[in-house]
């Protein structure tokens, strides 16, 4: 294709007012300036046109080129994203720092894919066999973890009359050649590219009837969240949103991982880039990076580059999707992305809407989370894929009613509101189990009765409940203490004590109770539930609650958190058949000293 040449006219940070190319087009990517910066049509006009620079635009001047590229924003999609780190445009961080030191230069121009290294071929086709988009023509061993499939690309369909032998070859070789029905030879590479703005094509929606198990006790239980669903974590400065976020890509029940850092402060996603190589996966006991892909765009990167990170990161998670994985994405954080709309929204003079933000917020909000679900694929073979997408979103002064949570609450299914009152005791995750919610737990809980019991749904309520009448009797406290109080009120402080200490608080840094794995959580929640229905009964039949509050088991199931994963399950009917000793014990003892106002049964 020959490239067309046009001019700068005018500058405003990032946003470039160009002409002389009366041809571009929207979404277009554009050279501009002598120093050929990255930029991307995102407005034309009869004479003008005008480009969003994803790089430094101080030292640009009017009167320099600005040359047409023919190509939308794209990534390059093979073997190779794995582990890998870039910056919002998908620039390899580690290449650009070996090119240009630890300040990044500009107009540097890096493959998203390293075209020169092989990678090895194993052929699941023979010569003669019938593909379609989508369908899977070999596999790549790209990780310890994960085996990267080789797909069809869109566009290309018909009869396989050469595969590669088994062997290592690089993305960019020809693996497979397809002839269609006009006899014509396509040929068919490792890597395909595909543009950031519009979502890879897909057969249908599928149901959404399985959990994203995070190992956070909070979340499974009160809060679950299904693969292929979306969910959004608002809270202001400090109450945990990037840890939490942290937690859910670490140990998310999913087999790929796309961690945005969009907007965030440099230091959180520098601990992230340092601290994840050295995790371990909690199944395969390998490194979390072989499973993951990180896009890193600080605050102090270029706003241009922010607004495109996320549409880099979800076209990412849509070619993993798409050879039938699991995706968790993780976009920290939208409120940032929602603010490069607004800086580039207002350098366009377009008319605000509220405190600023573009009257299309809302609707570019929902073009992204609509690109995560549960999917059929379009391949042949009825494959099943998903992308669940977690937001978090930073309020100012953790104001919930402002738009960009508005507009999140109006598109998401899983709310998880931190709570600052929560953040400022230490208790964390600081998520508020009575304002937060999730839409998923009826098309969930058949899973949960097959997979963990039958009485988890019972559980679950019976523990809300408390939690609920536990703000309740707490506003009375304030007003007249806790001595005013009837003992079966006193018995409901002390169950939802243990709820919330024992249960629902989990340290991120401990080794063993960072992670929880859904068994655990439930025979935990089922401990619990089970003493305080004791303790309730107790009570009715005359017991004080303090004599309840001396059992020695209490101690056990206040441990029972950092009870190792492979060893739970004897651990927990152990602490289950002291508590009914000790709770036996006690009444026999009070029975017989006729302190009971009914018989022990």
């Amino acid at each position: 294709m020959t490239k067309s040449t046009g001019r700068i006219e005018t500058i405003a940070g990032p946003v470039v007012k160009c002409s002389g190319l009366p041809s571009v087009r929207m979404y277009e990517v554009v050279r501009v300036g002598n120093q050929k910066l990255i930029g991307e049509v995102i407005e034309v006009g009869d004479e003008e046109f005008t480009t969003q620079v994803y790089e430094e635009t101080s030292g640009l001047a009017p009167g320099e080129p600005v040359i047409s590229t023919g190509d939308s924003l794209s990534v390059e999609l093979g073997p190779g994203l794995l582990g890998a780190i870039y910056d919002g445009i998908q620039r390899p961080l580690p290449e650009l720092q070996e090119m240009s030191g630890d300040f990044i230069s500009r107009g540097l121009n890096v493959d998203g894919l390293d075209k020169e290294k092989k990678w090895k071929f194993i052929p699941s086709v023979e010569v003669g066999a019938k593909v379609t988009p989508g369908d899977i023509i070999g596999k790549v061993p790209e990780t310890g973890i994960l085996t990267t499939k080789v797909m069809i690309p869109v566009g290309v369909q018909g009869e396989v009359v050469e595969i590669a032998s088994e062997d290592e070859y690089a993305v960019i070789e020809t693996i497979c050649k397809v002839k269609d029905n006009h006899g014509d030879i396509h040929d068919v590479i490792m890597m395909q590219r595909t543009p950031v703005r519009v979502g890879r094509g897909f057969k249908e929606r599928a149901p959404m009837n399985t959990p994203l198990l995070t190992g956070q006790r909070v979340i499974d239980t009160f809060m679950p969240q299904a693969k292929g669903g979306t969910g959004a974590i608002p809270g202001g400065f400090g109450t945990g949103k990037t840890v939490t976020l942290h937690q859910f890509a670490k140990w998310a029940d999913a087999q790929v991982v796309v961690y945005v850092g969009c907007g965030e402060r440099g230091n959180e996603m520098t601990e992230a880039l340092e601290e994840w190589p050295s995790l371990k996966d909690p199944k395969s006991g390998r490194p979390l990076m072989e499973r993951t892909v990180l896009i890193a765009n600080t605050s102090n990167m270029p706003v241009a580059a922010r607004e495109a990170s996320i549409y880099v990161a979800v076209t990412i998670a849509e070619y993993f999707r798409d050879q039938g994985f699991d995706v968790a994405l993780m976009a920290d954080s939208t409120s940032r992305w929602a603010e490069a709309l607004r800086e580039i929204s207002g350098r366009l003079g377009q008319l605000p809407s509220e405190e600023g933000y573009p009257a299309y917020l809302g609707s570019r909000l929902a073009q992204f989370y609509e690109r995560g679900g549960k999917v059929k694929t379009l391949a042949s073979d009825e494959r099943l894929g998903s992308i669940t997408l977690c937001g978090a979103v930073s309020p100012p002064g953790g104001d919930f009613s402002e738009p960009v949570t508005q507009a999140t609450l109006r598109i998401v299914k899983v709310f998880w509101a931190l709570d600052k009152d929560l953040a400022a005791r230490r208790f964390f995750p600081a998520i508020n189990t009575l304002t937060s919610y999730s839409l998923y737990h009826n098309t969930l809980e058949k899973w949960h009765i097959e997979n963990l019991g039958e009485d988890w749904p019972e559980l679950v309520k019976e523990a809300l409940a408390i939690l609920q009448k536990d703000q309740e009797l707490r506003e009375i406290v304030q007003l007249v203490g806790p001595d005013a109080l009837p003992e079966s009120e006193r018995a409901i402080l002390e169950a939802a004590r243990m709820i919330k200490e024992d249960f629902l608080t989990q340290s991120a840094l401990h080794e063993i109770d960072t992670y929880s794995p859904i068994g655990k959580t439930y025979r935990m929640l089922r401990v619990i539930m089970g003493f305080t229905q004791k303790m309730a009964a107790a009570v009715k039949m005359g017991v004080q609650v303090r004599r309840i509050l001396d059992l020695s088991v209490l101690d056990n199931i206040a441990r029972m958190k950092i009870t190792p994963w492979d060893s739970y399950e004897e651990q927990m009917d152990a602490v289950e058949k002291k508590m009914e000793r000790e709770f036996q014990s006690l009444l026999q003892e009070l029975s017989d000293s006729g302190l009971l106002s009914e018989p022990v049964v």
